[in-house]
């Protein structure tokens, strides 16, 4: 009978024991979001100055200022003529359809991510690479920011920092920034080890082997890394508009709330759009780095 009633009150400490924690988690979080949210707003305001200056210029440019340097950084990446022209189209329809400025602001956020995660995950990846201790401990980090729902990384930013833009950066940030690293990591592994010994063998240094071998051996797959976390911080437009982040997102967060059918479609092609343009110059950059280093190793 004794154990009988201690089983039937389990669940109920448990339950006791689990909002005395959350409560406890809760209390301690606000309590440090008021006491250092100033602070660590601070740290992010040139961030924030950035974005603001980096969006102002992109959008007070004529478009055909805007259109010509795109082209050249696409062509330049590429040497495609095809590609250039199928971007010179997406932005004249984009431009068309009323879409131009919240595609600018997309642009803008999704360009600092992007600078962001690589000067980020790219260190992080070599660290990996160079350390087995790092790697099991980063490695675990990565498995849960991949599986963890993409609203649930609002939860905590907006409590700290509130809505606009830096929260928005850093939630894209956290949810697209392991495919860079992983991919990092595991290109500096992959590479042959016998090259390694021939350079070492020349009296290479550590860090000439990494900068003058690894790298240029792993980029191919660093580049596919930059591929994937481009397209996740594409993923995370919508989602990071719900915290004040213009752009593409908003619209098409509008056309859900309001049942909005074209608007929805039309921005979210735009998105498409700019998905498509740059998975096809981030390939086609390490199709030619890959060619140039097959045409280097055979010479």
């Amino acid at each position: 009978m004794a154990s009988e009633s201690w089983l039937t009150q389990f669940p109920e400490m448990e339950r006791a024991d689990l909002v005395a924690i959350r409560k406890a988690l809760d209390g301690a979080y606000r309590d440090f979001s008021r006491s250092y949210g100033e602070v660590i707003e601070a740290v992010f305001d040139p961030l924030l100055y950035f974005l603001v200056w980096f969006e102002k210029l992109l959008l007070s440019s004529p478009w055909w200022v805007v259109l010509t340097v795109v082209v050249g950084l696409v062509y330049g990446a590429s040497r495609s003529w095809k590609l250039s022209l199928g971007v010179v189209a997406s932005f004249l329809a984009i431009g068309y359809f009323g879409m131009w400025e919240n595609t600018m602001r997309t642009m803008s956020i999704i360009t600092v991510c992007t600078l962001l995660s690589i000067a980020i995950g790219i260190p992080v990846g070599i660290w990996m690479a160079r350390s087995n201790r790092a790697r099991s401990i980063i490695t675990p980090i990565l498995d849960i920011m991949q599986t963890m729902p993409a609203f649930v990384y609002l939860i905590p930013v907006v409590m700290l920092l509130g809505i606009g833009k830096v929260p928005g950066v850093i939630a894209v940030v956290i949810y697209a920034i392991p495919p860079v690293i992983r991919l990092t990591d595991l290109g500096i592994r992959l590479v042959d080890k016998e090259v390694l010994e021939a350079a070492a063998a020349y009296g290479a240094t550590p860090w000439q082997r990494l900068w003058s071998v690894q790298l240029p051996l792993a980029m191919p797959t660093i580049m596919a890394g930059i591929n994937q976390t481009i397209m996740m911080a594409l993923a995370m437009v919508v989602i990071a508009s719900m915290i004040g982040v213009k752009g593409l997102g908003q619209p098409v967060l509008k056309s859900i709330t309001n049942q909005y059918f074209t608007m929805g479609l039309f921005n979210g092609l735009a998105i498409v759009a700019l998905a498509i343009m740059f998975d096809r110059v981030s390939q086609a950059y390490a199709r030619r780095t890959q060619r140039h280093l097959g045409g280097a190793q055979n010479a």
